[in-house]
């Protein structure tokens, strides 16, 4: 391995310049090429962030030797298959959430990751933030005692992607906001209860809004269709059973009235000796003065905040990310089973 690990991006949209500033931050990594089909941003991300070369089609630049790693910031249904090729030619993997846009494609990328001998982690930023890690140790202390149920959220307004861009259009999204903004509360709560294993899944979903053009913020204003499709749920909700006897309580959406937006997306665990929530992190309980509520904090966590440096660091050093391949691909299939139960009313079961 060289100095430095050598990365590459694919995609120069507003995620994938998210991906070319991380890396351009991180020490351990130099940014040496991007792929991206649209010249204009092609040019606007080489010009800002100092990239030597550029490649209209990616399946060049996985040719490129040189290339120790590349991260996938593309729209969802193209994850699993660039993965998949990145990951044939030899390189590390930084793949944006969702890992797919089902199980079977999901499992299709682990079983590559495995069979190639790379690193590769979905890109599950909510794991990162402080106040996450900071949970995670309270939680691992066993100071909430047992943890019987979950509440995860994130409950937003008026925040639709751009109707008529990818993201509302299930043959390139897989879904809407159970997908886009569900996976990221989702998979933080389940690393923090430290269970991946669910049981059944009964689910419903709503489209209230972006079906009338209404609750629409400004993400992918790049991408319009003038036909503005949508045909994504807009907002849901689900019970989850974990094999564990637990349950979790997941609601999203893109758009709603909602009455506030002071802590529109959160994480609530309910123990058997207290109970914490997320964000900010609190931890509620008895005291000696009665009942009282402790403001979290530390002033340093154990993986850093920045899910990019992390990947890096694992090449480097060879270690297992903390995002690991079989909770990610667990993940995936619990969206599907989220899908699938609202779609035909009724639970479904995954073991």
């Amino acid at each position: 391995m060289p100095e430095k690990v050598r990365c590459a991006v694919i995609g120069a949209g507003g995620i994938g310049l998210e991906h070319l500033q991380k890396l351009a931050q991180c020490p351990q990594a130099s940014v040496v090429a991007l792929a991206e089909s649209n010249m204009e941003r092609a040019k606007i991300a080489s010009d800002k962030f100092r990239v030597s070369r550029s490649y209209a089609d990616y399946h060049d630049l996985l040719d490129q030797p040189d290339i120790d790693a590349v991260t996938v910031a593309l729209p969802n249904y193209l994850h699993a298959p660039v993965a998949i090729e990145a990951l044939e030619a030899r390189k590390h993997v930084l793949l944006e959430k969702p890992m797919a846009v089902n199980g079977k494609e999901a499992a299709q990328v682990v079983m590559t990751a495995k069979k190639m001998k790379r690193i590769l982690m979905v890109n599950q930023q909510f794991r990162f933030k402080r106040q996450t890690q900071i949970a995670k140790q309270v939680v691992d202390r066993g100071d909430l005692g047992e943890i019987y149920h979950a509440r995860c959220f994130w409950l937003r307004r008026s925040n639709i992607p751009r109707i008529g861009s990818w993201f509302t259009q299930k043959q390139f999204a897989g879904g809407g906001c159970t997908i886009d903004l569900g996976v990221h509360v989702l998979d933080a709560c389940l690393h923090l209860i430290g269970d991946f294993k669910v049981n059944s899944v009964s689910a419903h979903s709503f489209s209230k809004f972006g079906p009338r053009g209404l609750g629409e913020g400004d993400w992918g204003k790049s991408e319009i269709n003038p036909k503005r499709p949508f045909d994504v749920e807009d907002s849901s909700i689900a019970l989850l059973r974990c094999a564990g006897g637990r349950t979790i309580l997941l609601e999203v959406s893109w758009a709603g009235h909602h009455a506030s937006e002071s802590r529109e997306c959160g994480i609530d665990l309910l123990g058997s000796t207290a109970s914490l929530s997320l964000y900010p992190a609190r931890l509620f309980r008895p005291g000696a003065m009665g009942y009282e509520t402790v403001e979290l904090a530390s002033p340093k966590v154990p993986y850093g905040e920045e899910p990019a440096h992390h990947f890096i660091q694992c090449i480097v050093e060879g270690k297992r990310p903390l995002v690991a391949l079989e909770e990610s691909l667990e993940v995936q299939l619990i969206l599907d089973a989220i899908y699938a139960s609202a779609a035909c009313g009724k639970e479904v079961r995954l073991r």
